[in-house]
């Protein structure tokens, strides 16, 4: 059994959001960036990779490690 509901949710790594460079991200800069599918309704960051700029998420979700690396990083998870 494969859930339909899955191809609604997206991953992205801490790299991506290194990558991006952007001070804020939404689901909608996500989509502009390409890094998520437009039908995506959920996104969650995981931990993988490094970040070392800070980075506020708004509606996006991340790992409970993630969340730690981010606000190393002087960042926000909302």
């Amino acid at each position: 059994f494969k859930s339909h509901s899955l191809q609604f949710n997206a991953e992205i790594t801490l790299t991506d959001l290194e990558r991006l460079g952007a001070p804020e991200v939404d689901m909608l800069t996500l989509k502009q960036a390409g890094l998520v599918g437009e039908l995506a309704k959920v996104v969650k960051v995981i931990k993988s990779g490094a970040l070392t700029k800070a980075v506020a998420l708004k509606g996006v979700g991340a790992t409970a490690g993630a969340k730690v690396v981010i606000e190393a990083a002087g960042g926000s998870v909302a």
